[in-house]
C-alpha cells in the first residue's frame, strides 16, 4: 500500500455542542424566568440574582487560582449557571448576603472540592439552597407576596397554604392562571410557569435536554398527588395545583436535567425523573416542608452512579463475566 493511516484514539465523532455552548444556553433559557421575577417582586429580586452570580463567579476565579489552574475557565458559564440558579431558589426579600454564602458553599465545597466541573455529585446549586437552608430557616421560609399585592411580606407560596389547611387537594386562594403567570408568593425564579416554558421551549428546539427526565418527573408528582392527595377519597386530588405550584417547573426542566449529576442512559433518565418525582411528593405530603423539589433531586444524584450501573447501554461483544461454580 502507498498510502498510510494515522490511528488515533476516539472520539472520533465531532459536533458544534460544547459543554460552553450547553452552559450559556441554559442561562439564557433561564433569563425570562429571572426578568419576570424583577418584575413579581421588585428590585430586591434583582439585588438577590446578582449577589448570587457575582459571588459564584468569583469564588470559582479565587479557588482557581489557589489549585493553580486556569481561573478563565470561568467563560464556561458553569460558575454563573449556579449562581443564578441558587439566586431563583431563593425568596425575593432575603438579604444579599445570604445568596453570597450560599453561592460560596455551593462552588467550593459542592463543586470545587469534588474537583471542578463534571466530578461534583451533587447539583451546586441545590446544595447551595441545602446549606442556606439548614443554616437560616427563618430567612429562607419568609415569603413576600407581588408588589401590587397588599401584606407585602407575610405572604406564604401555595403549598405552604395547603399544608397549613392540612389537606392537599389546593386552597382556592390562587387560580391556575395564578400560578402560571407568578401572581403569588414564591422564590425568584420558580413563581412564573410561564417564563419557566418559555426557556425549557428553547432548550428542547436546541435538543440540549430531552422530554424524559422532566415529564416523567412531573407526570409522576401530579398522578400520584391526583390519587392521595384528595379530600373525597381516592383519585380526586388536584393534580393540576401540585404540576404548577412550588419549584416543580425549575426543578423538572433546569436542575434534574444538569448533564453532570443525572444518568446517561435513556432508561436511566426515566427512573431518575420517576425517583425524583415519588421523593418530592413523599416529602411535601409526609414531611414537615411544604416543598420537596431540592431533596428530592439531590436524594436522586446520590443515586445516579447506581443507576448508570444497571442501564448503561452494553457496548457490542459484551459479554457478563461467567459464573464461578
Amino acid at each position: 500500500m502507498n498510502g498510510s493511516f494515522a490511528v488515533s484514539i476516539g472520539p472520533h465523532i465531532k459536533d458544534k455542542i460544547s459543554t460552553k455552548r450547553v452552559m450559556w444556553a441554559v442561562v439564557l433559557a433561564l433569563l425570562p424566568a429571572g426578568a419576570a421575577g424583577v418584575f413579581i417582586f421588585g428590585l430586591n429580586s434583582l439585588a438577590v440574582i446578582a449577589a448570587g452570580t457575582i459571588s459564584a463567579v468569583a469564588t470559582e476565579m479565587a479557588i482557581l487560582a489557589i489549585r493553580k489552574k486556569d481561573i478563565w475557565a470561568i467563560r464556561d458559564g458553569s460558575a454563573v449557571l449556579t449562581g443564578l440558579l441558587l439566586a431563583y431558589n431563593l425568596p425575593p426579600n432575603v438579604p444579599v448576603w445570604l445568596p453570597v454564602a450560599g453561592s460560596f458553599f455551593a462552588i467550593a465545597v459542592a463543586k470545587q472540592a469534588f474537583g471542578g466541573l463534571g466530578h461534583n455529585i451533587f447539583n451546586p446549586a441545590l446544595a447551595g439552597r441545602a446549606f442556606l437552608m439548614i443554616s437560616w430557616p427563618a430567612l429562607m421560609t419568609t415569603w413576600q407576596n407581588p408588589r401590587w399585592q397588599v401584606h407585602a411580606v407575610t405572604s406564604a407560596t401555595p403549598l405552604v397554604f395547603a399544608k397549613g389547611g392540612g389537606e392537599f387537594a389546593g386552597t382556592g386562594t390562587v387560580s391556575y392562571r395564578d400560578l402560571f403567570i407568578g401572581n403569588h408568593g414564591g422564590c425568584i425564579g420558580e413563581v412564573c410557569v410561564a417564563a419557566l416554558l418559555a426557556g425549557a421551549a428553547y432548550l428542547f428546539i436546541k435538543k440540549y435536554i430531552t422530554w424524559r427526565i422532566p415529564a416523567t418527573y412531573i407526570a409522576t408528582v401530579a398522578l400520584l398527588s391526583w390519587i392521595f392527595n384528595g379530600t373525597k377519597g381516592l383519585f380526586t386530588g388536584d393534580a393540576l395545583f401540585f404540576a404548577l405550584a412550588g419549584g416543580l417547573a425549575l426543578g423538572a426542566f433546569f436542575m434534574a436535567t444538569d448533564y453532570v449529576t443525572s444518568p446517561i442512559s435513556n432508561k436511566g433518565k426515566i427512573i431518575f425523573g420517576f425517583g425524583c418525582g415519588a421523593l418530592t411528593f413523599l416529602i411535601r405530603k409526609f414531611s414537615g416542608y411544604p416543598e420537596g423539589v431540592s431533596y428530592a433531586i439531590l436524594i436522586m444524584n446520590a443515586a445516579v452512579p447506581l443507576i448508570d450501573r444497571y442501564t448503561f447501554p452494553k457496548w457490542f461483544g459484551w459479554s457478563p463475566a461467567p459464573k464461578r461454580g
